[in-house]
């Protein structure tokens, strides 16, 4: 008969359990990486970017592996895109006016850019984008030329402003024959399009145009590959919308802002007064106000990004407020810090704007506090390259969840859901136009 003790039994159960359970809790385990990303726990060390993606948007096939449809033997006339406002703007612009080109078959004169005494701006097309790339990147989508032929060169063009034009427009019908006529029109594209009308040998030559022509002159992107190499690595881009204009221009109202930022805005509000009462709260909930730098870091604390987080403050000049951010993300680097000498002092805004761009697709990570051109931009460019932690922070679910009262833990759980949701669904990733999706 054999004969054995319990009681060493029970301690070695009893150890084992312990052991168990330490590893199921701690911290670097996976069990509890899954159980955090599950549960929405912002108190954890998982990151957002740690959360299984059900959804990416990458470059359709169809225009990658297009077989280009023969450009027509005779071009009905010419077409210079006039292109407006800040760089991505532009850039837009450009794009549409590509697509809009070949639509009407026409031959694409090198674009002008016109840009606002406000912009505080001189540069032109060949003063940021390599002219000569864009034009051999372009061959075979749409003929380019850089100057008119002799019997054209003489003529102003026909303008024709679509810039307001909405809904279903029809280029074809309101276009075609000014340009038939005239021979030679600028076009301002339409701020509202119908892409999907287009034939695809169209959208072909609009997402060539917009993700695959257009590289920034070799001065430039020397300058920007300098700014990239001085960022502490791993870094975020944080594409921060704070600027006097930017308030001003949302017709939103801030508490507990410095006397100078209130003054700032007031000095730029000019006509656009700021919204009150129940108006002002259904502009809020809807999205409209920016975000501060304050709400900002509440946003990336929610998201478990850790206060040390290397940061490149994607901004443009007259940011408020930054103290709100950096005093809780101390590493905090912009361009005008890392950039020193006479060359960057004298740039101007486009160029400006073409650093942050540069350095933002080519961050680790990319979140955006608004969502315009830039942004827009920035994200689809990201996915054509393959970088996919990119995220856009939304303003309607802060404004929703501190409406409704929610402060503290309960806040942070439910902006981080929110985000989760967006980031697993790729939301905002990519623009239909020219990106298809793609279930992982």
């Amino acid at each position: 008969m054999i004969m054995f003790s319990v009681k060493p039994v029970f301690i070695t159960i009893l150890s084992l359990s312990l052991f168990l359970a330490l590893i199921l809790l701690s911290p670097s385990s996976p069990f509890l990486s899954l159980s955090l990303t599950s549960s929405a726990s912002p108190k954890g060390k998982s990151e957002i970017w740690s959360v299984r993606r059900l959804v990416e948007w990458r470059p359709c096939k169809w225009w990658l592996q297009w077989h280009l449809t023969p450009l027509p033997a005779k071009s009905n006339g010419y077409i210079r895109v006039d292109c407006y406002g800040g760089l991505n703007q532009m850039r837009r612009d450009l794009c549409d006016g590509v697509g809009v080109a070949r639509l009407l078959n026409a031959t694409l004169v090198m674009p002008k850019f016109e840009v606002a005494a406000y912009w505080n701006e001189s540069s032109g097309f060949a003063d940021v984008f390599d002219v000569d790339y864009f034009i051999q990147q372009m061959t075979g989508f749409i003929k380019v030329v850089k100057k008119l032929p002799p019997e054209i060169l003489s003529k102003e063009p026909f303008h024709v402003d679509c810039s307001k034009r909405k809904g279903q427009y029809d280029y074809v019908e309101s276009v075609l024959p000014a340009l038939l006529e005239h021979r030679y029109i600028s076009l301002t594209p339409a701020m509202s399009q119908r892409r999907d009308r287009y034939p695809q040998y169209a959208k072909a030559s609009l997402c060539q145009a917009c993700y695959n022509a257009l590289r920034l002159t070799r001065s430039l992107e020397k300058k920007s590959s300098e700014l990239l190499e001085a960022i502490p690595k791993p870094f975020l881009s944080v594409h921060l919308r704070f600027e006097p204009d930017m308030v001003a221009y949302s017709q939103c109202e801030y508490e507990g802002l410095s006397p100078a930022s209130m003054q700032a805005i007031e000095a730029a509000r000019v006509d656009r007064k700021p919204w009150s009462g129940e108006v002002a709260r259904i502009w809020r909930k809807r999205g409209k106000c920016p975000l501060t730098p304050n709400e900002t870091a509440l946003i990336l604390q929610a998201l478990s990004i850790p206060t040390n987080t290397n940061i490149y403050l994607s901004a443009g000049d007259g940011l408020m407020e930054i103290d709100g951010l950096t005093s809780i993300y101390t590493n905090v680097v912009t361009k005008s810090a890392l950039l020193t000498g006479e060359d960057f002092t004298s740039m101007h805004g486009n160029t400006k704007a073409a650093l942050d761009y540069y350095v933002s697709i080519n961050s680790d990570s990319y979140m955006a506090t608004y969502f315009g051109n830039m942004d827009k931009m920035v994200a689809a460019m990201r996915a054509y390259k393959g970088l996919y932690k990119t995220l856009f922070l939304s303003r309607r679910a802060f404004a929703e969840f501190t409406y409704h009262g929610l402060k503290g833990e309960k806040l942070m759980q439910a902006l981080w859901k929110a985000h989760r949701d967006d980031f697993v669904m790729g939301r905002g990733s990519a623009l239909p136009d020219c990106f298809c999706e793609f279930k992982l």
